[in-house]
């Protein structure tokens, strides 16, 4: 395992920053973590500075990106998908009730770092309000995971000592499997809204608007 590790970040380092950043615009905390771990072991030429800097790019690109879908086309796909409103009216009344905590808060409630801010952005919170605090936001989550990962490689170290790895593989192990299992929970989730609203007539097609129109003329 050790010499896998060796040999991968020593011929493709260049990379793992580069990596940090794509992953974290998606999602990321389990690898922050790991990665924070892996800077721990001081074998390996990791700067957990530069980590959380990567990290917050990510986190803070990728979500300033779903704010301005949410802003920018939000409206017209609750239009197409008006049951998907419901399932998120809970985000919108935070939003609406404590938007600052909220903004500040939602990159660490697992399960709707992506749909925070697309909400966000449907809820009209302003521009130059929702960068700043999502820098603010940005900054602490980055900073807080890449030096938790340090610290909890270095309490495993002491404790567990080489067989820290094992445990940080079911760890990551774990992770992947509650990932895949949200994803595909959330897959099947929009296909019955859609089933349903198709079944109600709800759900508007191109196709049905084009006749519409071509009737109407």
């Amino acid at each position: 395992m050790e010499d896998v590790l060796q040999t991968v970040l020593t011929q493709y380092g260049f990379l793992l920053y580069p990596a940090i950043l794509v992953w974290t615009f998606v999602e990321g905390e389990t690898v922050v973590i790991i990665t924070g771990a892996l800077a721990s072991e001081g074998r390996y030429n990791i700067s957990v500075e530069l980590l959380a800097l990567f990290a917050f790019a990510g986190s803070f690109l990728g979500d300033q990106l779903y704010y301005y879908i949410g802003r920018r086309y939000g409206t017209p796909l609750l239009n197409r998908w008006p049951t998907l409103g419901h399932k998120i009216e809970w985000a919108f009344h935070l939003v609406k009730d404590h938007p600052t905590l909220f903004i500040l808060s939602f990159r660490f409630i697992y399960g709707i770092r992506n749909i925070a801010p697309f909400v966000i952005g449907i809820s009209g919170v302003g521009r130059v309000r929702y960068f700043v605090l999502n820098f603010i936001a940005a900054m602490i989550w980055a900073h807080s995971f890449a030096w938790g990962g340090y610290l909890l490689g270095r309490a495993l170290e002491r404790w567990l000592g080489d067989h820290k790895w094992m445990l940080l593989g079911g760890f990551v192990l774990l992770a992947a499997c509650v990932a895949t299992w949200g994803y595909l929970k959330q897959k099947r989730k929009l296909r019955a809204i859609e089933a349903k609203e198709q079944a109600e007539g709800v759900c508007v097609t191109p196709s049905t608007t084009a006749g519409e129109t071509a009737a109407s003329e």
